[in-house]
Order: C-alpha cells, then structure tokens, then sequence
C-alpha cells in the first residue's frame, strides 16, 4: 500500500493477486501455532505497516538524486546511528541490565571475551544483511525486497525443521509450497515487465522510462505525462 501510495509500484491486478497468494502462504505457515492475542496481533501488524513505510522511504532516499544518498553506504551512515541510539535508549529503560552481574555469560574475563566476539560476528552478519537490502532496494523496489524477506522465513521454517526438528505439518508445508508459488509469480511478473521495458526501447522510447522499467525508479508526474503523451501518439500512428 505504501509502494501505491508514494508511486514507487504501479497498481496492477496482477501484481494484487500475487501479493495475497504470498500472504495467504504466511497465513498457513502460522495457522494453529499458537492462541490468538489480539494486543499482539494489533502490535506485530503496526509493526509491519512501520516495516512497509521505512523500505518504502528507503527507496525514495535511495533512487531520488536531489538527495544525494544513491550510495548505500552514504544511507547508512546517515540513518544507522539514530537507529543505535534509538535502541540503545530503548534497552536502557527496558532490559533488565542489573541481572549482568549475575549471568554466566559475563561472569569471567573468558565468558566475557566470549560473549563480545560472538556480539561482534552477529553483529558484522548484520551489517552485512542491512547492507546487501539496501543495495537490493537502490536497484529494484521496496516491494521486491518485502518479498525476498518472505523467502528468508521460508529458508528459516526449513531450517528449523531439518536442523532443530520443528514439528512440520501438512498444512505448513502447503503454506510454503504457497509461499514459493506467489514469490515465483511475482519473478514471472517482474521479468515480463522488464521485457516490456526492452521492447519499448526497440520502438524508440525514451532511455528515462526504460531505466524506469528495468529498476523500478520513482514515477514522477512529468514522466508519467510523457508516457501517456507517447501512447496517445502511438495509437494514432
């Protein structure tokens, strides 16, 4: 809703339809896990509405060349320290830091050295993660990067599963199968719209909406005058 709304994505059908397939796979993979809690429910909702809008902003700051942030490493060292901060304010007023002395984890000089390796491993792999999202959203979509983050709880369910022997059930192995049929359509979706790109290219248009079409940059009015302008010539030719 956030891609329609800011003009990141083109409302179509299609890519509606393939949207709730992939939603409806999540839906499965959840179904029975646990009783149901509506200030939870409420909660983790806001939560993927807040998600929806940051990767939706990320992709304004990211492919709008008057913000001068088109290099994901200049986004991050912009918008990563308010985010330690933020969190760092979060986690004193809400952990619980006067049990440390008492944790084994931090009860030795080893324990201690221990901990901030494995702090410093985790912390570098996610670096690494945000970094390789941000680079996803400088070439593609906010959208495309939702539902690769839908893969990675695919990958997470499956892991779970062959590694720590989570209990796998019919009806979570149909939400997957769904999972994977939806993000596959949407790969089919983009890829046909990429084509549609290099083919508008052949009958002479304009170098501005081909990259439009291959890297799904923002669609600015002007543009989307001259594309109509561009239809309404080729009709009458």
């Amino acid at each position: 809703m956030f891609a329609f709304a800011f003009r990141l994505e083109r409302p179509s059908f299609k890519l509606i339809g393939i949207i709730l397939v992939i939603c409806f796979g999540i839906l499965l993979t959840v179904a029975k896990e646990t009783e149901f809690q509506f200030w939870g429910f409420v909660f983790v909702m806001l939560s993927a509405v807040m998600s929806g809008f940051r990767w939706c902003m990320t992709q304004i700051l990211l492919q709008k060349e008057s913000y001068g942030l088109k290099n994901p490493m200049a986004l991050m060292s912009s918008v990563t320290p308010v985010m330690a901060v933020i969190t760092a304010v979060l986690s004193l007023m809400l952990d619980p830091w006067h049990k440390f002395k008492g944790n084994r984890y931090f009860d030795n000089s080893k324990h201690v050295m221990q901990s901030c390796l494995l702090m410093l491993l985790g912390g570098a792999l996610a670096f690494l993660m945000v970094l390789t999202e941000y680079i996803l959203v400088s070439a593609t979509s906010a959208v495309t990067v939702t539902v690769a983050g839908i893969v990675k709880e695919a990958v997470t369910i499956l892991v779970a599963v062959l590694i720590f022997h989570d209990h796998f059930t019919w009806l979570k192995g149909i939400g997957l199968l769904t999972i994977m049929i939806g993000v596959s359509l949407f790969n089919w979706y983009k890829y046909h719209k990429l084509k549609r790109g290099q083919q508008s290219e052949n009958e002479g248009m304009n170098s501005k909406s081909i990259d439009r079409a291959a890297n799904y940059v923002i669609l600015d009015d002007t543009e989307v005058d001259d594309e109509l302008e561009f239809s309404s010539l080729q009709a009458t030719h």
